[in-house]
Protein backbone atom coordinates (compact mmCIF):
# COMPACT_ATOMS: atom_id res chain seq x y z
CA UNK A 1 0.00 0.00 0.00
CA UNK A 2 1.46 3.33 -1.14
CA UNK A 3 -0.02 6.79 -0.72
CA UNK A 4 0.63 9.87 -2.84
CA UNK A 5 -0.35 13.51 -2.44
CA UNK A 6 -2.22 14.45 -5.61
CA UNK A 7 -4.10 17.15 -7.46
CA UNK A 8 -4.49 20.72 -6.28
CA UNK A 9 -2.13 20.44 -3.34
CA UNK A 10 0.76 19.47 -5.62
CA UNK A 11 -0.17 22.13 -8.18
CA UNK A 12 -0.48 24.92 -5.63
CA UNK A 13 2.76 23.99 -3.89
CA UNK A 14 4.60 24.23 -7.21
CA UNK A 15 2.95 27.60 -7.86
CA UNK A 16 3.97 28.85 -4.43
CA UNK A 17 0.36 29.19 -3.30
CA UNK A 18 -1.12 28.31 0.06
CA UNK A 19 -2.48 24.77 0.14
CA UNK A 20 -6.13 24.76 1.19
CA UNK A 21 -6.67 21.02 1.35
CA UNK A 22 -4.77 17.82 0.71
CA UNK A 23 -6.07 14.84 -1.25
CA UNK A 24 -4.36 11.48 -1.42
CA UNK A 25 -4.39 8.48 -3.75
CA UNK A 26 -3.81 5.00 -2.40
CA UNK A 27 -2.22 2.41 -4.68
CA UNK A 28 -2.15 -1.30 -3.89
CA UNK A 29 -4.95 -1.42 -1.32
CA UNK A 30 -8.56 -2.58 -1.21
CA UNK A 31 -11.67 -1.25 0.47
CA UNK A 32 -11.44 -4.01 3.05
CA UNK A 33 -7.86 -3.06 3.91
CA UNK A 34 -8.80 0.61 4.26
CA UNK A 35 -11.57 -0.29 6.69
CA UNK A 36 -9.18 -2.47 8.70
CA UNK A 37 -6.91 0.57 9.04
CA UNK A 38 -9.83 2.52 10.55
CA UNK A 39 -10.43 4.76 7.52
CA UNK A 40 -14.02 6.00 7.26
CA UNK A 41 -15.79 5.46 3.91
CA UNK A 42 -17.45 8.59 2.50
CA UNK A 43 -17.53 8.10 -1.28
CA UNK A 44 -21.00 7.75 -2.83
CA UNK A 45 -19.91 6.70 -6.32
CA UNK A 46 -16.35 5.45 -5.83
CA UNK A 47 -14.17 4.42 -2.86
CA UNK A 48 -13.05 7.49 -0.91
CA UNK A 49 -12.12 7.39 2.77
CA UNK A 50 -11.29 9.83 5.56
CA UNK A 51 -8.03 9.34 7.43
CA UNK A 52 -8.75 8.35 11.06
CA UNK A 53 -6.57 11.16 12.44
CA UNK A 54 -6.20 13.96 9.86
CA UNK A 55 -9.67 13.49 8.29
CA UNK A 56 -8.08 14.16 4.88
CA UNK A 57 -9.51 12.29 1.87
CA UNK A 58 -7.83 9.15 0.61
CA UNK A 59 -9.16 7.64 -2.62
CA UNK A 60 -8.26 4.26 -4.03
CA UNK A 61 -6.53 4.55 -7.40
CA UNK A 62 -9.16 3.79 -10.00
CA UNK A 63 -9.94 3.46 -13.70
CA UNK A 64 -13.29 4.79 -14.88
CA UNK A 65 -15.27 3.64 -17.91
CA UNK A 66 -18.11 5.58 -19.51
CA UNK A 67 -21.30 3.48 -19.58
CA UNK A 68 -24.07 6.12 -19.78
CA UNK A 69 -24.64 9.83 -20.32
CA UNK A 70 -23.81 12.47 -17.73
CA UNK A 71 -21.22 12.62 -14.99
CA UNK A 72 -22.65 9.71 -12.96
CA UNK A 73 -22.60 7.38 -15.97
CA UNK A 74 -19.37 5.58 -15.05
CA UNK A 75 -18.23 2.21 -13.82
CA UNK A 76 -14.89 1.91 -12.10
CA UNK A 77 -12.35 -0.60 -10.97
CA UNK A 78 -9.65 -0.33 -8.33
CA UNK A 79 -7.92 -3.67 -8.62
CA UNK A 80 -4.28 -3.50 -9.80
CA UNK A 81 -4.61 0.13 -10.93
CA UNK A 82 -1.35 2.08 -11.22
CA UNK A 83 -0.80 5.67 -10.17
CA UNK A 84 -0.28 6.69 -13.80
CA UNK A 85 -3.61 5.14 -14.78
CA UNK A 86 -5.35 7.03 -12.00
CA UNK A 87 -3.76 10.35 -12.96
CA UNK A 88 -4.73 9.86 -16.61
CA UNK A 89 -8.44 10.14 -15.77
CA UNK A 90 -8.02 13.62 -14.22
CA UNK A 91 -9.17 16.81 -15.90
CA UNK A 92 -6.12 19.03 -16.45
CA UNK A 93 -2.43 18.25 -16.64
CA UNK A 94 -1.69 20.70 -13.84
CA UNK A 95 -4.03 18.63 -11.64
CA UNK A 96 -2.58 15.28 -12.74
CA UNK A 97 0.62 15.30 -10.73
CA UNK A 98 1.50 13.36 -7.59
CA UNK A 99 4.10 13.66 -4.86
CA UNK A 100 5.73 10.86 -2.92
CA UNK A 101 6.39 10.87 0.81
CA UNK A 102 10.02 11.73 -0.03
CA UNK A 103 9.03 14.79 -2.05
CA UNK A 104 9.49 13.39 -5.55
CA UNK A 105 7.08 14.80 -8.15
CA UNK A 106 5.49 12.23 -10.44
CA UNK A 107 4.34 13.98 -13.60
CA UNK A 108 3.52 11.60 -16.46
CA UNK A 109 1.40 14.06 -18.46
CA UNK A 110 3.43 17.28 -18.55
CA UNK A 111 1.80 19.20 -15.74
CA UNK A 112 4.99 20.99 -14.70
CA UNK A 113 5.63 22.18 -18.25
CA UNK A 114 2.08 23.50 -18.50
CA UNK A 115 2.48 25.29 -15.17
CA UNK A 116 5.61 26.94 -16.50
CA UNK A 117 3.98 27.89 -19.80
CA UNK A 118 0.65 28.77 -18.13
CA UNK A 119 -1.62 26.40 -20.03
CA UNK A 120 -4.85 24.81 -18.84
CA UNK A 121 -4.78 21.63 -20.92
CA UNK A 122 -6.80 18.41 -20.68
CA UNK A 123 -4.94 15.21 -19.85
CA UNK A 124 -6.54 12.75 -22.25
CA UNK A 125 -9.60 12.15 -24.45
CA UNK A 126 -11.34 10.84 -21.32
CA UNK A 127 -11.91 14.52 -20.46
CA UNK A 128 -14.90 14.48 -22.82
CA UNK A 129 -16.67 11.80 -20.79
CA UNK A 130 -17.51 14.15 -17.90
CA UNK A 131 -19.49 17.31 -18.81
CA UNK A 132 -18.76 18.95 -15.45
CA UNK A 133 -15.19 19.40 -16.64
CA UNK A 134 -16.32 22.08 -19.08
CA UNK A 135 -17.40 24.18 -16.11
CA UNK A 136 -14.33 23.23 -14.09
CA UNK A 137 -11.93 24.38 -16.79
CA UNK A 138 -13.75 27.72 -16.99
CA UNK A 139 -13.58 27.99 -13.21
CA UNK A 140 -9.85 27.31 -13.18
CA UNK A 141 -9.51 30.03 -15.79
CA UNK A 142 -11.27 32.39 -13.36
CA UNK A 143 -8.81 31.35 -10.65
CA UNK A 144 -5.58 31.60 -12.64
CA UNK A 145 -6.26 34.20 -15.35
CA UNK A 146 -4.58 36.85 -13.22
CA UNK A 147 -1.41 34.76 -13.30
CA UNK A 148 -1.50 34.63 -17.09
CA UNK A 149 -3.02 31.18 -17.59
CA UNK A 150 -5.03 30.44 -20.73
CA UNK A 151 -7.01 27.44 -21.91
CA UNK A 152 -5.15 25.44 -24.56
CA UNK A 153 -6.75 25.61 -28.03
CA UNK A 154 -7.19 21.85 -28.20
CA UNK A 155 -9.02 21.88 -24.87
CA UNK A 156 -11.33 24.67 -26.04
CA UNK A 157 -12.07 22.56 -29.12
CA UNK A 158 -12.87 19.54 -26.99
CA UNK A 159 -15.16 21.61 -24.77
CA UNK A 160 -16.97 22.81 -27.89
CA UNK A 161 -17.33 19.21 -29.05
CA UNK A 162 -18.85 18.23 -25.71
CA UNK A 163 -21.44 20.95 -26.14
CA UNK A 164 -22.26 19.88 -29.69
CA UNK A 165 -22.71 16.27 -28.62
CA UNK A 166 -25.37 17.24 -26.06
CA UNK A 167 -23.43 16.04 -23.00
CA UNK A 168 -24.08 19.33 -21.20
CA UNK A 169 -27.78 18.48 -21.19
CA UNK A 170 -27.02 15.89 -18.52
CA UNK A 171 -25.79 18.49 -16.05
CA UNK A 172 -28.13 18.84 -13.10
CA UNK A 173 -29.04 22.41 -12.07
CA UNK A 174 -27.47 22.12 -8.63
CA UNK A 175 -24.08 21.26 -10.10
CA UNK A 176 -24.20 24.10 -12.63
CA UNK A 177 -25.05 26.53 -9.84
CA UNK A 178 -22.29 25.15 -7.62
CA UNK A 179 -19.67 25.71 -10.31
CA UNK A 180 -21.03 29.19 -11.10
CA UNK A 181 -21.01 30.16 -7.43
CA UNK A 182 -17.45 28.89 -7.01
CA UNK A 183 -16.37 30.79 -10.13
CA UNK A 184 -17.77 33.96 -8.58
CA UNK A 185 -15.43 33.50 -5.61
CA UNK A 186 -12.36 33.49 -7.85
CA UNK A 187 -10.10 36.52 -8.46
CA UNK A 188 -11.18 36.94 -12.11
CA UNK A 189 -14.77 35.68 -12.42
CA UNK A 190 -15.18 37.23 -15.86
CA UNK A 191 -12.75 34.62 -17.27
CA UNK A 192 -15.30 31.91 -16.43
CA UNK A 193 -17.79 33.35 -18.90
CA UNK A 194 -15.16 34.30 -21.47
CA UNK A 195 -13.91 30.72 -21.65
CA UNK A 196 -17.43 29.33 -21.94
CA UNK A 197 -18.08 31.77 -24.76
CA UNK A 198 -14.80 30.91 -26.51
CA UNK A 199 -15.76 27.24 -26.44
CA UNK A 200 -19.25 28.03 -27.78
CA UNK A 201 -21.09 26.61 -24.76
CA UNK A 202 -22.14 29.83 -23.02
CA UNK A 203 -25.32 29.79 -25.13
CA UNK A 204 -26.09 26.31 -23.78
CA UNK A 205 -25.28 26.83 -20.10
CA UNK A 206 -26.18 30.49 -19.61
CA UNK A 207 -28.24 31.66 -22.61
CA UNK A 208 -29.30 34.79 -20.73
CA UNK A 209 -25.68 36.00 -20.63
CA UNK A 210 -24.93 34.86 -24.17
CA UNK A 211 -27.87 36.93 -25.46
CA UNK A 212 -26.20 40.16 -24.30
CA UNK A 213 -23.29 40.00 -26.74
CA UNK A 214 -23.81 42.03 -29.88
CA UNK A 215 -26.63 44.05 -28.32
CA UNK A 216 -25.78 47.78 -28.62
CA UNK A 217 -26.42 50.47 -26.02
CA UNK A 218 -26.48 54.24 -26.26
CA UNK A 219 -22.82 55.25 -26.79
CA UNK A 220 -23.42 58.47 -24.86
CA UNK A 221 -23.72 56.48 -21.64
CA UNK A 222 -21.93 53.33 -22.76
CA UNK A 223 -18.77 53.98 -24.78
CA UNK A 224 -18.19 50.22 -24.89
CA UNK A 225 -21.57 49.92 -26.73
CA UNK A 226 -21.85 46.11 -26.58
CA UNK A 227 -23.94 44.94 -23.61
CA UNK A 228 -21.96 41.73 -23.27
CA UNK A 229 -18.69 43.66 -23.06
CA UNK A 230 -20.31 45.99 -20.53
CA UNK A 231 -21.29 42.96 -18.42
CA UNK A 232 -17.69 41.74 -18.52
CA UNK A 233 -16.45 45.16 -17.41
CA UNK A 234 -18.98 45.24 -14.58
CA UNK A 235 -17.79 41.81 -13.41
CA UNK A 236 -14.23 43.10 -13.36
CA UNK A 237 -15.27 46.11 -11.31
CA UNK A 238 -17.39 44.21 -8.81
CA UNK A 239 -14.50 41.78 -8.24
CA UNK A 240 -12.41 44.79 -7.18
CA UNK A 241 -15.15 46.17 -4.92
CA UNK A 242 -16.14 43.06 -2.97
CA UNK A 243 -15.63 39.34 -2.47
CA UNK A 244 -19.34 38.95 -1.70
CA UNK A 245 -20.53 36.38 -4.25
CA UNK A 246 -24.16 37.46 -4.00
CA UNK A 247 -23.17 41.00 -5.04
CA UNK A 248 -21.08 39.59 -7.88
CA UNK A 249 -24.02 37.46 -9.00
CA UNK A 250 -26.37 40.44 -8.99
CA UNK A 251 -23.87 42.51 -10.97
CA UNK A 252 -23.59 39.71 -13.53
CA UNK A 253 -27.34 39.72 -14.19
CA UNK A 254 -28.11 43.44 -13.82
CA UNK A 255 -28.69 44.07 -17.55
CA UNK A 256 -30.12 40.73 -18.73
CA UNK A 257 -33.31 42.48 -19.78
CA UNK A 258 -31.44 44.15 -22.64
CA UNK A 259 -30.92 40.76 -24.24
CA UNK A 260 -34.60 40.58 -25.23
CA UNK A 261 -35.01 44.14 -26.55
CA UNK A 262 -36.33 44.01 -30.15
CA UNK A 263 -33.66 45.07 -32.64
CA UNK A 264 -35.95 47.79 -33.99
CA UNK A 265 -35.61 49.61 -30.65
CA UNK A 266 -31.81 49.44 -30.38
CA UNK A 267 -29.82 51.10 -28.87
CA UNK A 268 -32.61 52.10 -26.47
CA UNK A 269 -33.80 49.55 -23.92
CA UNK A 270 -37.05 50.85 -22.49
CA UNK A 271 -38.37 48.84 -19.56
CA UNK A 272 -35.38 46.48 -19.58
CA UNK A 273 -35.52 46.49 -15.78
CA UNK A 274 -38.97 44.87 -15.68
CA UNK A 275 -38.05 42.41 -18.42
CA UNK A 276 -34.81 41.66 -16.61
CA UNK A 277 -36.61 40.87 -13.38
CA UNK A 278 -38.65 38.19 -15.17
CA UNK A 279 -35.51 36.70 -16.71
CA UNK A 280 -33.70 36.64 -13.37
CA UNK A 281 -36.67 34.91 -11.79
CA UNK A 282 -36.60 32.12 -14.38
CA UNK A 283 -32.78 31.91 -14.28
CA UNK A 284 -32.80 31.43 -10.52
CA UNK A 285 -35.60 28.89 -10.65
CA UNK A 286 -33.84 26.89 -13.35
CA UNK A 287 -30.55 26.67 -11.46
CA UNK A 288 -32.12 26.51 -7.98
CA UNK A 289 -30.25 29.61 -6.90
CA UNK A 290 -30.49 30.30 -3.14
CA UNK A 291 -33.18 32.78 -2.16
CA UNK A 292 -30.82 35.45 -0.83
CA UNK A 293 -28.90 35.53 -4.12
CA UNK A 294 -32.11 35.68 -6.13
CA UNK A 295 -33.65 38.44 -4.01
CA UNK A 296 -30.62 40.71 -4.31
CA UNK A 297 -30.35 40.08 -8.06
CA UNK A 298 -34.00 41.01 -8.60
CA UNK A 299 -33.50 44.17 -6.59
CA UNK A 300 -30.45 45.25 -8.59
CA UNK A 301 -32.05 44.42 -11.94
CA UNK A 302 -35.23 46.33 -11.11
CA UNK A 303 -33.83 49.43 -9.40
CA UNK A 304 -30.26 50.03 -10.61
CA UNK A 305 -31.52 52.79 -12.92
CA UNK A 306 -33.21 54.54 -10.00
CA UNK A 307 -29.98 54.32 -8.07
CA UNK A 308 -27.97 55.93 -10.88
CA UNK A 309 -30.44 58.83 -11.16
CA UNK A 310 -30.68 59.45 -7.41
CA UNK A 311 -29.14 62.94 -7.59
CA UNK A 312 -32.06 64.16 -9.69
CA UNK A 313 -34.80 62.72 -7.48
CA UNK A 314 -36.89 64.45 -4.82
CA UNK A 315 -36.66 63.45 -1.15
CA UNK A 316 -40.00 61.68 -1.45
CA UNK A 317 -38.76 59.68 -4.46
CA UNK A 318 -35.57 58.76 -2.61
CA UNK A 319 -37.57 57.52 0.35
CA UNK A 320 -39.77 55.57 -2.05
CA UNK A 321 -36.68 53.80 -3.38
CA UNK A 322 -35.61 52.91 0.17
CA UNK A 323 -39.05 51.51 0.90
CA UNK A 324 -39.25 49.47 -2.32
CA UNK A 325 -35.85 48.01 -1.48
CA UNK A 326 -37.04 47.27 2.08
CA UNK A 327 -33.88 49.06 3.17
CA UNK A 328 -34.97 49.84 6.73
CA UNK A 329 -35.50 46.16 7.52
CA UNK A 330 -32.76 44.77 5.28
CA UNK A 331 -30.02 47.34 5.67
CA UNK A 332 -27.16 44.94 4.85
CA UNK A 333 -28.86 43.91 1.61
CA UNK A 334 -29.35 47.55 0.65
CA UNK A 335 -25.62 48.10 1.09
CA UNK A 336 -25.04 45.12 -1.22
CA UNK A 337 -27.43 46.71 -3.71
CA UNK A 338 -25.40 49.93 -3.71
CA UNK A 339 -22.18 47.99 -4.32
CA UNK A 340 -23.63 46.22 -7.34
CA UNK A 341 -24.88 49.53 -8.72
CA UNK A 342 -21.46 51.08 -8.23
CA UNK A 343 -19.91 48.22 -10.21
CA UNK A 344 -22.42 48.91 -13.00
CA UNK A 345 -21.49 52.59 -12.99
CA UNK A 346 -17.75 51.84 -13.12
CA UNK A 347 -18.06 49.10 -15.74
CA UNK A 348 -17.53 51.47 -18.66
CA UNK A 349 -14.44 52.89 -20.37
CA UNK A 350 -13.31 56.03 -18.58
CA UNK A 351 -15.49 55.45 -15.51
CA UNK A 352 -13.39 52.80 -13.77
CA UNK A 353 -11.95 55.15 -11.14
CA UNK A 354 -14.62 57.85 -11.06
CA UNK A 355 -16.44 58.60 -7.82
CA UNK A 356 -19.94 57.15 -7.70
CA UNK A 357 -21.69 60.24 -6.36
CA UNK A 358 -25.18 58.76 -6.61
CA UNK A 359 -24.22 55.86 -4.40
CA UNK A 360 -22.53 58.09 -1.85
CA UNK A 361 -25.58 60.34 -1.75
CA UNK A 362 -27.96 57.41 -1.25
CA UNK A 363 -25.82 56.09 1.61
CA UNK A 364 -25.95 59.48 3.34
CA UNK A 365 -29.66 59.91 2.63
CA UNK A 366 -30.43 56.49 4.02
CA UNK A 367 -28.43 57.21 7.16
CA UNK A 368 -30.36 60.46 7.63
CA UNK A 369 -33.72 58.75 7.13
CA UNK A 370 -32.76 55.79 9.29
CA UNK A 371 -31.67 58.02 12.18
CA UNK A 372 -35.00 59.79 12.51
CA UNK A 373 -35.97 59.82 16.21
CA UNK A 374 -39.01 57.57 16.20
CA UNK A 375 -39.43 57.82 19.99
CA UNK A 376 -39.73 61.58 19.73
CA UNK A 377 -42.32 61.22 16.98
CA UNK A 378 -44.34 58.82 19.11
CA UNK A 379 -44.24 61.22 22.06
CA UNK A 380 -45.25 64.21 19.94
CA UNK A 381 -48.03 62.58 17.90
CA UNK A 382 -51.48 62.91 19.46
CA UNK A 383 -53.08 60.38 17.14
CA UNK A 384 -51.64 57.08 18.28
CA UNK A 385 -53.19 54.99 15.51
CA UNK A 386 -50.82 52.89 13.46
CA UNK A 387 -51.62 54.72 10.25
CA UNK A 388 -50.98 58.14 11.81
CA UNK A 389 -47.66 57.06 13.32
CA UNK A 390 -46.59 55.53 10.02
CA UNK A 391 -47.42 58.75 8.17
CA UNK A 392 -45.56 60.89 10.72
CA UNK A 393 -42.42 58.73 10.44
CA UNK A 394 -42.70 58.86 6.66
CA UNK A 395 -42.86 62.66 6.65
CA UNK A 396 -40.00 62.94 9.13
CA UNK A 397 -37.80 60.80 6.91
CA UNK A 398 -38.62 62.89 3.85
CA UNK A 399 -37.73 66.02 5.85
CA UNK A 400 -34.42 64.48 6.96
CA UNK A 401 -33.49 63.65 3.36
CA UNK A 402 -34.54 67.16 2.34
CA UNK A 403 -32.18 68.72 4.88
CA UNK A 404 -29.32 66.63 3.48
CA UNK A 405 -30.23 67.60 -0.07
CA UNK A 406 -29.95 71.31 0.76
CA UNK A 407 -26.44 70.98 2.12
Amino acid sequence: MKTYLVGGAVRDELLGLAIKERDWVVVGASEVEMLKRSFTPVGKFFPVFLHPDTKEEYALARIERKIAGGYHGFSFETSAVTLEQDLERRDLTINAMAKTSKGKIIDPYGGQADLKNKWLRHVSPAFAEDPVRVLRVARFAARFAGMGFKVAPETLSLMKQIGQQGELDFLVPDRVWKELERALTEPTPVAFFQVLRQSDVLKILFPEIHALYGVPQNPEHHPEIDTGIHTEMVLNQVAKLTKDTSVRFAALLHDVGKGVTPKALWPKHADHETKGEEIVEKFCQRLRVPNDYAALARLVVKYHGDCHSALSKSPAEILGLFERCDAFRRTARFEQFLLACEADFRGRPGYETQAYDAGTYLSLAFAAAHDVDIKAILAKETDKSGEAIKKAIHQARIAAIGVLQKK
